[in-house]
Protein backbone atom coordinates (compact mmCIF):
# COMPACT_ATOMS: atom_id res chain seq x y z
CA UNK A 1 0.00 0.00 0.00
CA UNK A 2 2.80 2.41 0.88
CA UNK A 3 4.43 2.07 -2.55
CA UNK A 4 1.06 2.63 -4.23
CA UNK A 5 0.78 5.97 -2.44
CA UNK A 6 4.24 7.10 -3.57
CA UNK A 7 3.89 10.44 -5.33
CA UNK A 8 7.19 9.87 -7.14
CA UNK A 9 5.37 7.42 -9.44
CA UNK A 10 3.08 10.25 -10.58
CA UNK A 11 6.04 12.57 -11.11
CA UNK A 12 7.75 9.87 -13.20
CA UNK A 13 4.51 9.30 -15.13
CA UNK A 14 4.30 13.03 -15.90
CA UNK A 15 7.81 12.92 -17.37
CA UNK A 16 6.99 9.77 -19.34
CA UNK A 17 3.78 11.23 -20.73
CA UNK A 18 5.08 14.69 -21.58
CA UNK A 19 5.64 13.94 -25.30
CA UNK A 20 2.13 12.48 -25.72
CA UNK A 21 -0.39 14.25 -23.48
CA UNK A 22 -1.64 17.81 -23.65
CA UNK A 23 -0.90 20.05 -20.67
CA UNK A 24 -4.47 21.25 -20.36
CA UNK A 25 -5.67 24.70 -19.40
CA UNK A 26 -6.41 25.66 -15.81
CA UNK A 27 -9.42 27.93 -16.24
CA UNK A 28 -10.67 30.59 -13.83
CA UNK A 29 -14.00 32.33 -14.46
CA UNK A 30 -14.92 35.32 -12.30
CA UNK A 31 -18.58 34.84 -13.22
CA UNK A 32 -18.49 31.17 -12.24
CA UNK A 33 -16.72 32.04 -8.99
CA UNK A 34 -19.51 34.48 -8.18
CA UNK A 35 -22.19 31.93 -8.98
CA UNK A 36 -20.50 29.30 -6.78
CA UNK A 37 -19.49 31.71 -3.97
CA UNK A 38 -15.98 30.26 -4.11
CA UNK A 39 -12.69 30.61 -5.97
CA UNK A 40 -12.50 27.69 -8.37
CA UNK A 41 -9.70 26.51 -10.65
CA UNK A 42 -10.92 24.15 -13.40
CA UNK A 43 -8.39 21.64 -14.73
CA UNK A 44 -9.85 21.28 -18.21
CA UNK A 45 -9.34 17.63 -19.09
CA UNK A 46 -12.25 17.85 -21.54
CA UNK A 47 -9.61 19.59 -23.69
CA UNK A 48 -7.25 16.61 -23.40
CA UNK A 49 -6.61 14.40 -26.45
CA UNK A 50 -9.73 12.25 -27.05
CA UNK A 51 -11.73 14.67 -24.88
CA UNK A 52 -11.04 13.19 -21.44
CA UNK A 53 -8.46 12.64 -18.70
CA UNK A 54 -8.43 8.94 -19.61
CA UNK A 55 -5.75 9.55 -22.23
CA UNK A 56 -3.21 10.02 -19.44
CA UNK A 57 -3.72 6.63 -17.82
CA UNK A 58 -4.02 4.82 -21.14
CA UNK A 59 -0.70 6.23 -22.36
CA UNK A 60 1.02 5.49 -19.07
CA UNK A 61 -0.10 1.86 -19.21
CA UNK A 62 0.78 1.25 -22.86
CA UNK A 63 4.20 2.86 -22.59
CA UNK A 64 5.16 0.28 -19.96
CA UNK A 65 4.31 -2.80 -22.05
CA UNK A 66 7.12 -4.96 -23.38
CA UNK A 67 7.68 -5.18 -27.14
CA UNK A 68 6.13 -8.66 -27.09
CA UNK A 69 3.04 -7.43 -25.24
CA UNK A 70 2.68 -4.55 -27.68
CA UNK A 71 2.81 -6.95 -30.62
CA UNK A 72 0.00 -9.10 -29.17
CA UNK A 73 -2.30 -6.13 -28.60
CA UNK A 74 -4.53 -5.12 -25.71
CA UNK A 75 -8.19 -5.17 -24.72
CA UNK A 76 -10.44 -3.33 -22.30
CA UNK A 77 -14.03 -2.56 -21.41
CA UNK A 78 -15.31 1.00 -21.53
CA UNK A 79 -18.36 3.22 -21.66
CA UNK A 80 -16.37 5.30 -24.10
CA UNK A 81 -13.70 7.62 -22.75
CA UNK A 82 -11.18 4.97 -21.67
CA UNK A 83 -11.75 3.01 -24.86
CA UNK A 84 -11.15 6.05 -27.04
CA UNK A 85 -8.07 7.01 -25.04
CA UNK A 86 -6.61 3.52 -25.30
CA UNK A 87 -7.38 3.36 -29.02
CA UNK A 88 -5.77 6.74 -29.70
CA UNK A 89 -2.68 5.93 -27.65
CA UNK A 90 -2.50 2.49 -29.25
CA UNK A 91 -2.68 3.98 -32.73
CA UNK A 92 0.27 6.28 -31.95
CA UNK A 93 2.30 3.39 -30.54
CA UNK A 94 1.33 0.75 -33.11
CA UNK A 95 -0.68 -1.36 -30.65
CA UNK A 96 -4.02 -2.91 -31.68
CA UNK A 97 -6.88 -2.25 -29.26
CA UNK A 98 -10.08 -4.26 -28.68
CA UNK A 99 -12.90 -2.73 -26.63
CA UNK A 100 -15.99 -4.30 -25.13
CA UNK A 101 -18.54 -1.50 -25.24
CA UNK A 102 -22.10 -1.56 -23.90
CA UNK A 103 -24.95 -1.56 -26.39
CA UNK A 104 -26.37 1.61 -24.83
CA UNK A 105 -23.09 3.55 -24.95
CA UNK A 106 -23.24 7.15 -26.08
CA UNK A 107 -23.12 7.37 -29.90
CA UNK A 108 -20.62 10.24 -29.55
CA UNK A 109 -18.31 8.10 -27.42
CA UNK A 110 -18.72 5.05 -29.65
CA UNK A 111 -17.80 7.12 -32.70
CA UNK A 112 -14.80 8.50 -30.81
CA UNK A 113 -13.50 4.97 -30.22
CA UNK A 114 -14.11 3.92 -33.82
CA UNK A 115 -12.28 7.02 -35.08
CA UNK A 116 -9.05 5.66 -33.64
CA UNK A 117 -9.52 2.24 -35.24
CA UNK A 118 -10.49 0.33 -32.10
CA UNK A 119 -12.04 -3.09 -32.66
CA UNK A 120 -15.43 -2.65 -30.97
CA UNK A 121 -17.33 -5.62 -29.56
CA UNK A 122 -20.83 -4.83 -28.33
CA UNK A 123 -21.80 -6.20 -24.91
CA UNK A 124 -24.80 -5.79 -22.64
CA UNK A 125 -24.82 -2.89 -20.15
CA UNK A 126 -23.74 -3.51 -16.57
CA UNK A 127 -20.84 -4.96 -14.60
CA UNK A 128 -21.77 -8.62 -15.16
CA UNK A 129 -21.37 -8.27 -18.93
CA UNK A 130 -18.10 -6.36 -18.47
CA UNK A 131 -16.69 -9.12 -16.29
CA UNK A 132 -17.82 -11.81 -18.73
CA UNK A 133 -16.13 -10.01 -21.62
CA UNK A 134 -12.87 -9.71 -19.71
CA UNK A 135 -12.98 -13.41 -18.80
CA UNK A 136 -13.59 -14.37 -22.43
CA UNK A 137 -10.57 -12.37 -23.64
CA UNK A 138 -8.05 -13.93 -21.29
CA UNK A 139 -7.24 -16.76 -23.69
CA UNK A 140 -6.40 -14.40 -26.57
CA UNK A 141 -2.88 -13.53 -25.41
CA UNK A 142 -3.76 -9.84 -25.41
CA UNK A 143 -2.99 -7.75 -22.33
CA UNK A 144 -5.87 -6.33 -20.32
CA UNK A 145 -5.63 -2.59 -19.69
CA UNK A 146 -8.30 -1.86 -17.07
CA UNK A 147 -10.14 1.46 -17.04
CA UNK A 148 -9.04 2.32 -13.51
CA UNK A 149 -8.02 -0.59 -11.28
CA UNK A 150 -4.25 -0.62 -11.84
CA UNK A 151 -1.33 1.51 -10.57
CA UNK A 152 -0.24 2.49 -14.08
CA UNK A 153 -3.73 3.88 -14.68
CA UNK A 154 -4.17 5.92 -11.51
CA UNK A 155 -0.58 7.15 -11.64
CA UNK A 156 -1.25 8.44 -15.16
CA UNK A 157 -4.56 10.00 -14.13
CA UNK A 158 -2.84 11.65 -11.17
CA UNK A 159 -0.72 13.73 -13.54
CA UNK A 160 -3.75 16.01 -14.11
CA UNK A 161 -3.80 17.02 -10.43
CA UNK A 162 0.01 17.15 -10.48
CA UNK A 163 -0.13 19.79 -13.21
CA UNK A 164 -2.97 21.68 -11.52
CA UNK A 165 -1.16 21.83 -8.17
CA UNK A 166 2.13 22.89 -9.75
CA UNK A 167 0.27 25.79 -11.33
CA UNK A 168 -1.96 26.62 -8.34
CA UNK A 169 -0.57 25.06 -5.14
CA UNK A 170 -2.49 27.20 -2.64
CA UNK A 171 -5.80 25.35 -2.47
CA UNK A 172 -8.10 24.52 0.44
CA UNK A 173 -9.41 21.41 -1.26
CA UNK A 174 -9.62 19.49 -4.53
CA UNK A 175 -12.61 17.66 -6.01
CA UNK A 176 -12.77 14.91 -8.66
CA UNK A 177 -15.57 12.72 -10.02
CA UNK A 178 -15.72 9.13 -8.77
CA UNK A 179 -16.50 6.16 -10.97
CA UNK A 180 -14.01 3.34 -10.63
CA UNK A 181 -11.63 5.49 -8.61
CA UNK A 182 -8.60 5.85 -10.88
CA UNK A 183 -8.87 9.61 -11.23
CA UNK A 184 -9.76 10.17 -7.57
CA UNK A 185 -6.93 7.91 -6.36
CA UNK A 186 -4.30 9.67 -8.44
CA UNK A 187 -5.72 13.06 -7.50
CA UNK A 188 -5.66 12.21 -3.79
CA UNK A 189 -2.04 11.00 -3.91
CA UNK A 190 -0.94 14.22 -5.63
CA UNK A 191 -3.00 16.35 -3.24
CA UNK A 192 -1.50 14.73 -0.15
CA UNK A 193 2.03 15.21 -1.46
CA UNK A 194 1.34 18.88 -2.23
CA UNK A 195 -0.19 19.60 1.18
CA UNK A 196 -3.84 20.01 0.17
CA UNK A 197 -5.79 19.27 3.33
CA UNK A 198 -9.12 18.07 1.88
CA UNK A 199 -10.00 15.83 -1.06
CA UNK A 200 -13.52 14.93 -2.14
CA UNK A 201 -14.98 12.51 -4.64
CA UNK A 202 -18.37 13.13 -6.23
CA UNK A 203 -20.78 10.69 -7.85
CA UNK A 204 -24.44 10.70 -8.90
CA UNK A 205 -27.13 9.64 -6.44
CA UNK A 206 -28.24 6.97 -8.93
CA UNK A 207 -24.76 5.42 -8.87
CA UNK A 208 -23.78 5.98 -5.24
CA UNK A 209 -21.99 2.69 -4.59
CA UNK A 210 -18.80 4.65 -3.94
CA UNK A 211 -20.35 6.64 -1.11
CA UNK A 212 -21.86 3.47 0.38
CA UNK A 213 -18.48 1.74 0.15
CA UNK A 214 -16.71 4.71 1.72
CA UNK A 215 -19.17 4.93 4.60
CA UNK A 216 -19.30 1.21 5.39
CA UNK A 217 -15.67 0.34 4.65
CA UNK A 218 -16.89 -2.55 2.48
CA UNK A 219 -16.93 -2.45 -1.32
CA UNK A 220 -20.47 -2.29 -2.65
CA UNK A 221 -21.54 -3.51 -6.11
CA UNK A 222 -22.37 -1.07 -8.88
CA UNK A 223 -25.96 0.11 -9.01
CA UNK A 224 -28.11 -0.41 -12.14
CA UNK A 225 -26.89 1.92 -14.94
CA UNK A 226 -29.64 4.55 -14.69
CA UNK A 227 -27.83 7.86 -14.20
CA UNK A 228 -27.23 10.30 -17.03
CA UNK A 229 -23.63 10.49 -15.78
CA UNK A 230 -22.58 7.57 -17.97
CA UNK A 231 -18.85 7.94 -17.27
CA UNK A 232 -19.42 7.13 -13.59
CA UNK A 233 -21.55 3.99 -13.91
CA UNK A 234 -19.12 1.43 -12.56
CA UNK A 235 -18.10 0.09 -9.19
CA UNK A 236 -15.05 1.32 -7.31
CA UNK A 237 -12.05 -0.95 -7.87
CA UNK A 238 -10.69 -3.19 -5.15
CA UNK A 239 -7.24 -1.63 -5.69
CA UNK A 240 -8.38 2.00 -5.83
CA UNK A 241 -10.72 1.66 -2.84
CA UNK A 242 -7.98 1.40 -0.17
CA UNK A 243 -6.36 4.56 -1.53
CA UNK A 244 -9.66 6.42 -1.45
CA UNK A 245 -10.36 5.24 2.09
CA UNK A 246 -6.90 6.33 3.20
CA UNK A 247 -6.65 9.74 1.52
CA UNK A 248 -10.12 11.05 0.65
CA UNK A 249 -12.12 13.06 3.19
CA UNK A 250 -15.56 12.15 1.89
CA UNK A 251 -17.55 10.95 -1.11
CA UNK A 252 -20.41 13.30 -1.94
CA UNK A 253 -23.45 12.75 -4.16
CA UNK A 254 -25.47 14.98 -6.45
CA UNK A 255 -28.67 14.37 -8.40
CA UNK A 256 -28.79 14.04 -12.16
CA UNK A 257 -30.79 17.27 -12.32
CA UNK A 258 -28.09 19.04 -10.30
CA UNK A 259 -25.41 17.71 -12.65
CA UNK A 260 -27.34 18.91 -15.70
CA UNK A 261 -27.89 22.33 -14.12
CA UNK A 262 -24.16 22.56 -13.38
CA UNK A 263 -23.33 21.53 -16.96
CA UNK A 264 -25.57 24.35 -18.21
CA UNK A 265 -24.07 26.84 -15.75
CA UNK A 266 -20.51 26.07 -16.86
CA UNK A 267 -21.48 26.45 -20.51
CA UNK A 268 -23.30 29.74 -19.96
CA UNK A 269 -20.51 31.30 -17.89
CA UNK A 270 -17.37 29.83 -19.49
CA UNK A 271 -18.49 28.56 -22.93
CA UNK A 272 -17.02 25.14 -22.04
CA UNK A 273 -19.23 22.16 -22.91
CA UNK A 274 -18.60 19.31 -20.48
CA UNK A 275 -20.19 15.96 -19.73
CA UNK A 276 -22.71 15.59 -16.88
CA UNK A 277 -20.16 13.24 -15.25
CA UNK A 278 -17.69 16.14 -15.20
CA UNK A 279 -20.30 18.64 -14.04
CA UNK A 280 -20.89 16.65 -10.83
CA UNK A 281 -17.94 18.44 -9.23
CA UNK A 282 -19.49 21.85 -9.93
CA UNK A 283 -22.86 20.59 -8.72
CA UNK A 284 -21.25 19.51 -5.45
CA UNK A 285 -19.89 23.01 -4.81
CA UNK A 286 -23.45 24.34 -5.20
CA UNK A 287 -25.06 21.61 -3.09
CA UNK A 288 -22.63 21.67 -0.14
CA UNK A 289 -21.96 25.32 0.74
CA UNK A 290 -21.03 24.27 4.28
CA UNK A 291 -17.95 22.61 2.76
CA UNK A 292 -17.12 24.88 -0.13
CA UNK A 293 -18.40 28.45 0.35
CA UNK A 294 -15.57 31.00 0.13
CA UNK A 295 -12.99 28.21 -0.32
CA UNK A 296 -10.13 27.98 -2.81
CA UNK A 297 -11.05 24.86 -4.78
CA UNK A 298 -9.35 22.85 -7.51
CA UNK A 299 -11.62 20.68 -9.63
CA UNK A 300 -10.83 18.10 -12.27
CA UNK A 301 -13.16 18.55 -15.26
CA UNK A 302 -12.91 15.00 -16.46
CA UNK A 303 -14.34 15.00 -19.98
CA UNK A 304 -16.44 16.59 -22.69
CA UNK A 305 -17.47 13.79 -25.03
CA UNK A 306 -21.13 14.65 -25.50
CA UNK A 307 -23.10 16.13 -28.36
CA UNK A 308 -22.94 19.94 -28.30
CA UNK A 309 -26.02 21.92 -27.25
CA UNK A 310 -28.45 22.90 -29.96
CA UNK A 311 -27.82 26.37 -31.37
Amino acid sequence: MTSQLDYSHIVTAAERLAPMVRRTTVLVSLKLNEALNAQVWLKCEHLQHTGAFKFRGACNALLQLTDEERARGVYTVSSGNHGAALAAAGKQLGIKVRVGVAANASPVKRANMAKYDAELITIEPGMAAREAFVAAQQSTGKSFVPPYNHPHIWQGQGTAAHELLNEQPDLDCIIAPLGGGGLLSGTAIAAQAKGVKRVYGVEPELAADGQASFQTGVLQPAMPPMSICDGLLTSVGDKTFPIIRALVNDVLVVSDSEALAAQKLVFELTEQWIEPSSATVIAAIKRYPELFAKQRIGVIISGGNIAPPAA
